[in-house]
């Protein structure tokens, strides 16, 4: 018989306990015309609150 697999197991786990994460991606019009593009990493549960400030920002 063949032995149980726990590598799975174990991967599965630890999936489960990582966050889950969002980029959010800026455009900014710089003063010649060209944009630029400001990325950061959020938590899922705080987009939202995250999408706000960065309008307020502006």
């Amino acid at each position: 018989m063949a032995k149980a697999q726990t590598f799975g197991d174990k991967v599965r786990k630890t999936r489960g306990a990582t966050k889950q994460m969002a980029r959010i991606v800026a455009a900014e019009k710089k003063a010649n015309g060209q944009y630029s593009f400001r990325a950061r990493m959020t938590p899922v549960d705080a987009v939202q609150d995250a999408l706000k400030a960065a309008r307020q920002a502006r």
